[in-house]
């Protein structure tokens, strides 16, 4: 059975940084890409980040450019998301996903299992 478990979530003032993880487990990954979404009250999940297979491409949602950064480590099966200078309207919980592909991908339709998620506040 597939599981996908984040953690790292939490509550963190406005300029702080919080590193999310997500292992997973059931079989083996490392073939395919992954992705970061979040979710807010009353929003529809939104794309934050992916990573190739590899972990030689990424590419970012234009909200989070510059201030989060995906990874990955294949031997471990575990991908994981710094973000940094976080703010209020970062909060959300975020989920972590294995897509169908092996390249990037930003659509929530080509990513075929899903974490639970971990919540992420960001106080003001």
């Amino acid at each position: 059975q597939v599981q996908l478990v984040e953690s790292g979530g939490g509550l963190v003032q406005a300029g702080g940084s919080l590193r999310l993880s997500c292992a997973a487990s059931g079989r083996t990954f490392s073939i395919y890409a992954m992705g970061w979404f979040r979710q807010s009250p009353g929003k529809e999940r939104e794309f934050v980040a992916a990573i190739n297979w590899n972990g030689g491409s990424t590419y970012y949602a234009d909200s989070v450019k510059g201030r989060f950064t995906i990874s990955r480590d294949n031997a471990k099966n575990t991908v994981y998301l710094q973000m940094n200078s976080l703010k209020p309207e970062d909060t959300a919980v975020y989920y972590c996903a294995v897509s169908r592909l092996s390249w990037v991908t930003v659509s929530l339709d080509e990513y075929r299992y899903w974490g639970q998620g971990t919540q992420v506040t960001v106080s003001s």
